[in-house]
């Protein structure tokens, strides 16, 4: 096992150990993946003041995201297909944020189902993602699902009701289970310990969607029910909609502009997340990082700030939280630790991450995360 010292490590492992249709998804963005690239390059141009001679013991990088006490300023994103980055992926990550301390958000369309992770969890409070959809009554069911399963609270995605091209998804027959290609097949028996893994679960289609939505009772007939579902008509009354059924916190995910982030402090959202779904809608947008100084000096004060994309250490997390970001999520960076290493993975870039903020923290002369500002930052 090589020695794993930061992101990149892992990432490197689980692109040896991962089918490359599920890699290529979980680490690609949409047309010249230039929003892609930027997210992350740009945390690069921020640059952080070294100050000395400051006491730096009992640090501590503990704070809150709408109101639930976090080990430090993390959530695991909601991403699609976990689970086929390493078996039962949902359940391994959603372990390894609770014993850590950080919230874990289930997307609705995950591998395991909301009832797999409470169940794999010991029954242990996580936040879901919703999709807006046409079918109203399955979106109820869908969130009276969560409430019994004791999500505590829901994201709303606003930036998928059309769905941004990905060339690499296009190219290697993305499906779920893998389209029986010859160059799947080939590229399947590179990655025996992947495939022993899904041999021994039976999670392999989408949990919250099959045998749950009108219609659908195999990977086939979702198929052609999620092409229609993404509602295109969606509007911030809908957002109200959704707010109402579902009564408890309720963060928006996907906001960029200004503009949007004064509507949805209108909605009564409890947060809102500074979010190009992680370069993988829009090509050509603004980065994540750069968009969140204009959006926490407009509504900052009115509203809990949070961002992702291109977050793949502790030291861009200490950025964001200097640019006002009250939290911040990761998703390629946990995936990389899940297909590398399945939980223990996860674990490991929770470590990592927290590890870097904690001594940059010191390093710029902060003990108390709460207590970081703009001023760090040259």
């Amino acid at each position: 096992m090589p020695t794993i010292t930061c992101i990149e490590d892992l990432r490197v492992l689980a692109q040896k150990r991962v089918p490359r249709m599920f890699y290529d998804y979980a680490d690609s963005g949409s047309w010249t993946e230039g929003t892609y690239r930027a997210n992350a390059s740009d945390f690069q141009t921020l640059k952080l003041r070294q100050r000395v001679a400051v006491n730096m013991d009992n640090r501590s990088t503990a704070t809150t995201m709408v109101g639930q006490p976090v080990a430090m300023p993390v959530a695991i994103a909601p991403t699609g297909l976990t689970g086929m980055q390493h078996a039962d992926g949902e359940i391994l990550a959603a372990r390894a944020a609770q014993k850590f301390g950080i919230p874990f958000t289930l997307s609705t369309m995950s591998i395991c189902s909301i009832e797999d992770v409470a169940a794999g969890t010991g029954n242990h409070p996580f936040w879901f993602q919703l999709y807006m959809m046409k079918d109203r009554d399955f979106m109820e069911r869908l969130m009276g699902r969560a409430q019994a399963a004791g999500c505590t609270t829901l994201v709303l995605t606003l930036d998928l009701q059309v769905i941004g091209q990905r060339h690499k998804d296009l190219k290697n027959g993305l499906t779920a289970p893998p389209k029986p290609t010859l160059a799947n097949i080939i590229n399947l028996m590179t990655k025996p310990r992947w495939c022993l893994g899904m041999a021994a679960t039976r999670r392999h289609g989408f949990g919250n969607l099959i045998g749950h939505a009108r219609g659908v009772s195999d990977m086939s007939s979702l198929s052609a029910w999620t092409k229609e579902q993404f509602d295109p008509t969606l509007s911030w009354a809908d957002v109200e909609w959704v707010k109402q059924r579902w009564g408890g916190k309720l963060i928006l995910k996907g906001i960029q502009d200004v503009e949007d982030a004064r509507l949805a402090v209108q909605s009564g959202a409890d947060a809102l997340i500074v979010s190009n779904h992680g370069g993988r809608q829009l090509d050509g947008a603004e980065s994540s990082i750069r968009a969140l100084p204009a959006i926490v000096d407009a509504v900052g004060n009115q509203i809990e700030v949070h961002m992702d994309g291109g977050i793949r250490s502790g030291q861009d997390v200490l950025k964001a939280r200097a640019l006002g970001a009250r939290g911040t999520y990761i998703g390629r960076a946990f995936l990389y630790g899940l297909g590398a290493m399945g939980e223990a993975g996860v674990t490991k870039a929770l470590e990592i991450i927290h590890n870097e903020l904690d001594i940059t923290m010191a390093f710029t002369g902060n003990t108390q995360i709460d207590h970081v500002t703009k001023g760090i930052l040259q």
